[in-house]
């Protein structure tokens, strides 16, 4: 099937409480493909949140909870997120191919979506800088992001995953080597317009960059939910991603 640009937008509902997404939810629900579901908003309202989600619209789930943990415990919560419909879950990629094959299989068992939860590796977070890397004591060769998402990437995809959260720095590379069907999910966004300083994160691109380069999808969240009009802060990215698709 093929995306319309608006379908790539992945808006995160990075609110303390279900009153607070329900706004953007109803504002959002017919600009954008998919809204992501953090820790912060799941621990507080569980998946009733997700049912918000699924009864007012067609937008898709993201639930972005970023499981780490020994394979058996990681295997439970999946079959859960299953069971809740939802498109994408995400995995950390640290614990390395014995956790996300087990994640993976678990995923493909009793889906609620027509093709099953589809697993995401995350690789390096956007926040995260060489400095960061060096400082968290990674090898040599593994401080340079690049490097060290590309390895990860490898593992991801051995391990049967749909796909990798990275930002749009990496995209074209993972697209280059593990092939266009492999998903990448790009977060880090910041449309030219809306660029601020002291950003809390490092690694950003415009819309038009990560499309460009080759993500599938794009996260989006302060450049549309500080918007005076979020509706048309999401028309603004879809022209911009319709024209990356363009060249």
């Amino acid at each position: 099937m093929t995306l319309k640009p608006k379908d790539r937008i992945i808006f995160p509902l990075d609110f303390p409480d279900i009153n607070s997404a329900r706004k953007y939810i109803e504002i959002l629900k017919d600009h954008i493909g998919m809204f992501k579901v953090g820790l912060e908003l799941f621990v507080r309202e569980g998946p009733a949140i997700l049912k918000v989600i699924s009864k007012e619209g067609k937008a898709k789930i993201f639930l972005d909870l970023k499981f780490h943990d020994i394979p058996e415990t990681v295997k439970g919560a999946v079959e859960s997120a299953n069971a809740l419909g939802a498109e994408f879950i995400t995995v950390h990629c640290d614990e390395g191919k014995r956790l996300l094959g087990a994640v993976v299989e678990e995923a493909r068992l009793k889906p609620r979506t027509a093709e099953g939860t589809k697993v995401l590796a995350v690789t390096v977070l956007t926040s995260l800088s060489r400095e960061s890397l060096k400082e968290m004591g990674m090898r040599e060769e593994f401080q340079d992001p690049m490097e060290l998402v590309l390895h990860r990437a490898r593992i991801a995809k051995s391990a049967g995953c749909a796909g990798i959260v990275c930002s749009g720095l990496e995209a074209g590379y993972i697209k280059k080597e593990l092939g266009k069907d492999f998903i990448v999910v790009t977060p880090g966004i910041r449309p030219s317009w809306s660029i601020v300083k002291n950003d809390d994160q490092q690694r950003i691109t415009t819309p038009f960059e990560a499309i460009k380069a080759g993500a599938d999808y794009i996260v989006v969240g302060r450049p549309i939910r500080t918007a005076k009009n979020p509706a048309d802060a999401a028309k603004r990215i879809a022209e911009e991603i319709a024209i990356a698709l363009r060249e």
